[in-house]
């Protein structure tokens, strides 16, 4: 049986570089978005360019019916999934109880229950198969309380704590899990969350979503528990746990604050 490697959100930035990155190791693949038209072509290209199998399935992650279903046919199905990558997410970016409480109810869906299901559903069967790697793709937000940002802060330090703990978990079954913590990458992400962040597109914190990717398989092929690419990045995750949490808070705020131009 074939093994794939399964990555959601894997249509565009993060999730399009690491699906690159593993094609060109010669990894089968198995893409989750939600965009068709996206998916296929990114499909075809890695197929022709690197003579893998590249499936995909259109999944909005939000929707946990669509969920179900994804999940319903990997369990009938005979794809050996042996790498699960969480990568899907977006932000939301202002005053909390200023948000559309759907988009924020999306947030936790697509960044929370969804990567937690997924854990839960394909992190069985690689306990009862004795093998298995998963990445969760979490921020370096995650290390602090992030005002104006509220939602998406507390969702990727769940993530953080979560995979941190699945680890101690698995290991003993032979299951490998990871957390991805990157930094201000160059995708779309800043744009579609509405944040301005002109100021730092020449700033050596932002790295490429190319670049990103490479550090962390180097970084998985080494079993690496908490992934941070970029000696700046894993500075700048050191200093909230020598700060006070007030002063961490208020840092956080007007940082974000900022991006919004306020």
């Amino acid at each position: 049986m074939p093994k794939f490697a399964l990555i959601t959100g894997a249509s565009s930035g993060i999730g399009l570089a690491l699906a690159e990155a593993l094609a060109r190791r010669g990894r089968n693949l198995l893409l989750v978005a939600r965009q068709r038209p996206a998916l296929e072509s990114i499909a075809h290209e890695l197929s022709q360019r690197f003579a893998v199998q590249t499936l995909f399935r259109v999944c909005d992650l939000s929707q946990p019916l669509q969920l179900t279903g994804l999940l319903h046919e990997l369990e009938q199905g005979r794809l050996h999934i042996d790498l699960l990558i969480n990568n899907a997410a977006f932000a939301s970016f202002g005053p909390y109880l200023e948000q559309d409480w759907r988009q924020e109810q999306a947030l936790i869906e697509v960044g929370v229950l969804a990567s937690a299901r997924l854990c839960h559903s394909l992190g069985q069967h690689m306990q009862q198969r004795g093998g298995g790697q998963i990445l969760n793709v979490s921020s370096l937000a995650a290390f602090q309380p992030g005002p104006w940002m509220s939602n998406y802060f507390a969702s990727k330090a769940y993530l953080l704590h979560f995979s941190e703990a699945l680890r101690e978990e698995l290991a003993p079954h032979g299951v490998r899990v990871s957390v991805l913590c990157p930094g201000p990458t160059n995708t779309g992400f800043f744009r579609k969350a509405g944040m301005d962040v002109r100021q730092m597109a020449d700033s050596k914190f932002m790295l490429s979503a190319e670049a990103v990717a490479q550090y962390t398989l180097k970084a998985l092929d080494k079993n690496r528990a908490i992934i941070i690419p970029g000696w700046r990045n894993r500075l700048v995750s050191r200093l909230p746990g020598f700060a006070p949490r007030w002063l961490t808070r208020k840092v956080a705020a007007r940082v974000n604050r900022m991006m919004a131009g306020n």
